[in-house]
């Protein structure tokens, strides 16, 4: 039988003292100071100091593609008894347009696809677009209908943007369509 023994090996002795202090309150305050400096320095500015933003961000599910139709008697006869619906819709929806001219001048033309497999889901738009700061005529154009992309939704407005704005485009048809925030 073997015996296990137990050795117990010198442990080395962690400097303790007031070196050591000293040394842990220098080096954290180095590295406060690396932070502090790094935190302030080099200045970020996300916009010149004579330029504003524009900034469309929407999620919109478009119109369907086509029109529902009714199935005829041999149609529906064909099917099974669980799935006679009487009328047949697609499931694809529109892409989604926008437009956003600034003075007469287009600066942002973008066409969102729908998500999902069957193209079936919302489609997400988010675009900046940096301007220059003062007064401008401001026309937004959304379409979120294939079949009636002459017919869109439609908001102009003179607006004054102050250097550092941020002009939000949001679209919402249920309360008014287009909006400028």
């Amino acid at each position: 039988m073997t015996e296990l023994v137990s050795r117990s090996l010198p442990r080395s002795q962690a400097p303790t003292g007031p070196k050591a202090w000293i040394g842990q309150v220098v080096l954290y305050g180095l590295f406060a100071a690396a932070i502090g400096t790094f935190s302030q320095w080099p200045v970020y500015r996300h916009l010149a100091s004579d330029q504003a933003l524009v900034k469309v961000s929407f999620t919109r599910v478009g119109k369907p593609v086509g029109d529902c139709r009714k199935l005829s008697e041999a149609e529906l006869a064909k099917l099974p008894p669980n799935m006679r619906t009487p009328t047949v819709c697609p499931r694809e929806r529109s892409p989604i347009l926008v437009q956003v001219d600034l003075d007469g001048k287009r600066v942002l033309e973008r066409a969102a696809a729908p998500g999902g497999l069957s193209k079936d889901g919302a489609s997400s738009i988010y675009e900046r677009v940096v301007v220059p700061a003062g007064k401008h005529r401001v026309e937004v154009r959304i379409s979120d209908d294939a079949r009636a992309r002459d017919k869109p939704f439609v908001r102009e407005a003179q607006l004054e943007l102050v250097p550092g704005q941020v002009l939000v485009v949001d679209f919402d048809p249920d309360r008014g369509g287009v909006s400028l925030q």
